[in-house]
């Protein structure tokens, strides 16, 4: 894909130009390089910031020929997907394009069989296991709308998923394995769709031989069903427009915002980014260490690396069972190249030691990212130094469920680190800070509200059901701009996150980031991890509240020597003004299971509001909170 890769500093600068210049001709270019059914009549159409831009119009083209039949011809035979099951004793599964090819037909056609066409929506509620991938595929291939859920939700998350977008079929696991636990899948389901009238077929894989109830005529076995289809089905024609899957995000009201991507412009951009962003050579191993079930592993697990022709490694289970190692084994194992994960999971392997990952050849790592929030300097650096032995590029991402892609970010080794900014745009994309009265801040040095000013194409289409929300969400703040919710600073071109501007805290007058904050209080020995929210303070109008996870071993009965050296950290790197006014020492955050501290949760507590938390079904540890509401009351 000649024009997809961007090899030197200067092509990158070349190419922003180019993007700027002359944004339609730019994305064509790179439009280019896939195979469409029907070319397009214009590359966008409505090109002014909105949910109405219009991508490719004319176009036609299924995705799943994108990501698997045209590359039957050279490259069937080479590895499509490597799949590690969580028990390492286990044996693993790898599928060629072909191998992967004829399950996605097979299954597109039990789908068909079932009743399930274009345009249905299509519920997946499964672990990281190879079938989930496959009914990713399969749901596009036949037209039908993908809306994968994280399989640790509870049931009223799933139900509230099925009933917003009405899915006509659920498919799903008897149970999953995650560490030590064997853990039940099947029985959430039969308790959602009791109130999902819309459902009309359940489709169960055979993964831990749960005993489980099946409902006849409503709930069939994956396995029993592909052996009754063959492995032919053609690709559903579609538009360039049409909706290709629903992914759900929280909102600030509570109910999850279900956003909607389509087919080609998210094709585009997420083989584009791929290939960009991990500098990957044909012949690379790629491991995102996310689930599908986010969009993280949507665009970097199945999309972007299919679409590239590369090899993608799935991992079934959690980086510390059977121990704290088991990252760095299957970097080893399969002699990874590209490496892409969480600041939490880097933070929290970090509180083990070195000497995990020196039992394991990390060799031949060459590119290292994270994803998911801002990255703190100590963790970075310990990710190049120690995880990356100096060598490695860190790619430090910043994007969104809303972008569909990796927004800003180094390229490899192209660019220039910086530890705790993300980087550079990549070309194709316009960033402008814009101050509180939404005019753009030209010069550098300087913080501002992160927005985007020109359309891209695999930007938020709607969010399901509701376009209004969608427009008043993310362009209606300023004008002509597509609203982040970030804070960022831009300092010799480079970005560097700052938070949620809801994260950003007043103290008399002064603003600052979380992130900032965090950062001061994590480069202390003494600290883990930290959380900062503003709450109501008489004086100050905010003050500065700090939940603090202390290193392992620490004494608890030196706790105000301790509070006192994390509050001269922040001195030193911020100011006095900046010092915390509580320091609270817990044992943990509120997180979900995907790693998201939910700030929301914090602010409440750190407010002395806990009657007002809401729901904390969807975090990995809800317990977390009731001991965090007790230490607020200590305080």
């Amino acid at each position: 894909m000649k024009n997809l890769l961007i090899s030197s500093i200067k092509e990158h600068e070349l190419a922003s130009k180019n993007a700027r210049e002359n944004p339609q001709l730019f994305w064509e270019n790179i439009a280019q390089n896939f195979n469409w059914k029907k070319k397009w009549d214009s590359v966008i159409q409505n090109s002014e910031m909105g949910p109405g831009s219009i991508w490719f119009k004319g176009s036609k083209l299924n995705i799943t020929e994108n990501c698997l039949d045209r590359h039957l011809l050279k490259n069937s035979e080479s590895i499509a997907l490597l799949w590690e099951p969580n028990d390492p004793k286990e044996k693993t599964i790898q599928l060629s394009y072909r191998d992967l090819h004829s399950a996605v037909c097979k299954f597109s056609n039990v789908l068909k069989s079932r009743g399930i066409k274009k345009g249905d929506r299509i519920a997946i509620y499964m672990p990281m296991i190879p079938e989930l991938m496959i009914s990713v595929l399969a749901c596009a291939r036949i037209g039908a709308i993908h809306s994968v859920v994280f399989a640790g939700f509870s049931a009223q998350s799933l139900a509230d998923r099925i009933q917003d977008s009405k899915c006509s079929a659920v498919l799903t696991s008897d149970g999953m394995y995650r560490g030590s636990k064997n853990i039940e899948v099947k029985s959430i389901v039969d308790k959602a769709i009791e109130s999902c009238k819309s459902v009309h077929s359940v489709i169960v894989v055979k993964r831990n031989e749960m005993p489980i109830s099946m409902i006849p005529g409503r709930d069939i076995w994956y396995h029993e069903a592909i052996k009754k289809v063959n492995d032919v089905c053609e690709a559903e024609m579609m538009d360039s427009e049409d909706e290709l899957f629903i992914l759900y995000t929280s909102g600030s009201t509570g109910k999850p915002k279900g956003i909607v991507h389509s087919c080609g412009g998210y094709m585009v951009y997420a083989a584009y980014s791929f290939k960009n962003v991990f500098q990957y050579q044909g012949g690379d191993i790629f491991w995102c260490t996310a689930d599908i079930g986010w969009i993280t592993g949507h665009s970097y697990i199945v999309y972007g690396p299919l679409l590239n022709g590369a090899t993608t490694l799935m991992f079934e289970g959690i980086p510390t069972w059977p121990d704290n190692g088991r990252f760095w084994e299957i970097c080893e194992k399969y002699e990874v190249n590209q490496f892409y994960t969480a600041p939490t999971a880097i933070r929290s392997l970090m509180t083990f030691g070195d000497q995990w990952i020196k039992k394991s050849n990390l060799e031949s790592l060459k590119v290292i990212g994270s994803v998911g929030e801002p990255i703190n300097k100590e963790a970075w650096l310990w990710y190049k130094n120690i995880v990356g032995r100096g060598k490695c590029p860190v790619v430090d991402t910043w994007w969104q469920t809303e972008t569909g892609g990796i927004m800003i970010s180094g390229l490899g080794n192209i660019n220039e680190e910086n530890p705790t900014y993300a980087g550079l745009p990549l070309p194709g994309i316009q960033v402008a800070l814009l101050d509180s009265d939404g005019k753009e801040i030209v010069k550098d040095g300087v913080e501002g509200y992160l927005c985007i000013k020109s359309p891209w194409p695999s930007m938020i289409r709607t969010i399901y059901g509701d376009n209004k929300r969608c427009k008043d969400v993310y362009f209606s703040n300023f004008e002509g701009y597509y609203f982040t919710g970030d804070g960022a600073r831009r300092d010799n071109g480079m970005y560097r996150i700052i938070g949620r501007v809801d994260d950003v805290i007043n103290v008399s007058g002064h603003r600052f980031g979380t992130a900032e904050i965090e950062n001061a209080i994590n480069s202390n020995n003494l600290v883990n991890e930290s959380a900062v929210v503003g709450y109501r303070h008489p004086i100050k109008g905010q003050g500065i509240y700090a939940f603090v996870i202390l290193e392992y071993g620490i004494d608890l009965k030196e706790k105000i020597s301790i509070t006192k050296s994390i509050s001269e950290s922040v001195e030193r790197s911020i100011g006095k003004i900046a010092r915390p006014d509580i320091i609270q020492i817990t044992k943990g955050l509120p997180k979900t299971r995907s790693g998201k501290i939910m700030r929301r949760i914090l602010r409440k507590i750190a407010n002395g509001e806990p009657e007002d938390i809401g729901d904390t079904s969807t975090l990995l540890d809800p317990s977390i909170v009731e001991s965090l509401v007790e230490g607020q009351k200590l305080n």
